[in-house]
């Protein structure tokens, strides 16, 4: 009996996993919003390399890419514009969303 239902995944550069259904997300934040722009954030410790996309307005979505050269052909296939997190920053309006949300009313 499984306790969990795995999400296929297909390999990615370097043999790293990518996975399909959170590759379906990012398409889908950035098609159904204005202005996205994609933000690589790289690996840590504790985390894979993850996509950030943040639309005109602030709002963002986040998911493991696998690596940074599957997010920059990801995003070029988009068309979208593409940083490098370390390089940049957190934009503005994305720190501007998060505290709009925190002072909505419940």
């Amino acid at each position: 009996m499984a306790w969990f239902r795995r999400r296929p995944r297909t390999a990615g550069p370097g043999g790293k996993q990518v996975n399909q259904a959170d590759l379906e997300h990012l398409t889908q934040f950035f098609r159904s919003r204005r202005g996205v722009e994609a933000f690589i954030e790289p690996q840590t410790t504790v985390t894979e390399t993850t996509l950030l996309l943040v639309a005109h307005d602030g709002e963002w979505t986040r998911r493991r890419i696998g690596s940074p050269d599957v997010a920059w052909k990801f995003a070029h296939q988009l068309s979208m514009p593409t940083y490098d997190i370390k390089l940049l920053g957190y934009p503005q309006r994305m720190r501007d969303y998060n505290e709009r949300q925190k002072r909505r009313p419940a």
